[in-house]
């Protein structure tokens, strides 16, 4: 028997069957997890958003600094152990994020070369630049809800700059809800601190060093070890301010010196910015 549709003559089993024939299951979409991570960059514009309005109100901005480290280790050393040690912090702290690093610091001048702009690879810019570049993105910070904006720097040279931004932010924010911080424990302890962990264990501060020496080298091999040329470094001769390290020696530096002093920064500062913002 056959059924007849318009023109043509279809078997009426066949017909039957384009109407019964049983619907194939198509995949649904499934929402996908929100990646388990403090990293900004790693989220989507709607991730943070929701994280933010869940209670995320915390951004950590770690500042670094592209600047020579001596022969051995390399110039990307406080970008890569800033970042490192944020992380640390803002997973510690449950409620932060943490926002790119500020690679473009103050490092003297370029003509003449002064500091470290003496060696090759070394970036710098001037003070007031840099200065707006933090003001900039704290201002951001705050137009996307976050209410508590931590600066962590791991750089000497410009450590009353950030302190003069963060003035300068709580001045024109008052009465807002945001706030600006740089908490002293996170400089201070990865370098007096960490200077006096190792004078107890014998070092002296002829080897400890202030750039590129003992203290520095170690908390590089405990954070990002990569950055460190640690079979070169072992069998180079003292290295001196020629060679860019300051009053220091580090062919004795290792991961093992230096995790007490990574553990003592990322406590003390955690502990720091929950005292800060926990007031009112």
């Amino acid at each position: 028997m056959k059924l007849r549709i318009g023109a043509l003559a279809v078997p009426v089993a066949l017909s039957l069957g384009l109407f019964l024939a049983p619907r194939i299951a198509l995949p649904t979409a499934q929402a996908q997890p929100v990646p388990r991570t403090v990293m900004l960059e790693e989220l989507t514009w709607t991730e943070l958003r929701d994280q933010v309005r869940a209670g995320k109100t915390t951004v950590i901005v770690p500042i670094g600094g592209t600047e020579q480290s001596g022969p051995d280790v390399a110039l990307g050393k406080h970008n890569a152990r800033a970042l490192y040690l944020s992380r640390r912090i803002a997973e510690a702290l449950g409620d932060a994020i943490v926002a790119p690093v500020i690679a473009y610091v103050p490092e003297g001048g370029y003509d003449p070369p002064t500091s470290h702009m003496r060696f090759p690879g070394t970036i710098t810019v001037p003070d007031d630049v840099f200065e707006k570049t933090l003001a900039s993105a704290a201002n951001g910070f705050k137009a996307h809800g976050f209410r508590n904006i931590v600066f962590l720097g791991d750089h000497g040279g410009y450590q009353k700059d950030v302190q003069r931004v963060v003035a300068q932010l709580n001045k024109a924010w008052g009465g807002s809800g945001a706030r600006a911080f740089v908490p002293p424990a996170y400089y201070e302890t990865s370098s007096e601190g960490f200077a006096a962990l190792l004078r107890a264990k014998g070092f002296r501060d002829d080897e400890i060093g202030t750039h590129a020496g003992l203290a520095d080298t170690s908390l590089q091999l405990a954070t990002v070890p990569g950055m460190v040329r640690e079979a070169r470094l072992r069998d180079a001769p003292k290295p001196g301010p020629a060679d860019g390290v300051y009053g220091g020696d580090p062919r004795r530096a290792s991961a093992e010196l230096g995790k007490p002093g990574v553990e003592a920064i990322v406590s003390q500062t955690v502990e720091a910015i929950r005292k800060d913002t926990a007031r009112p």
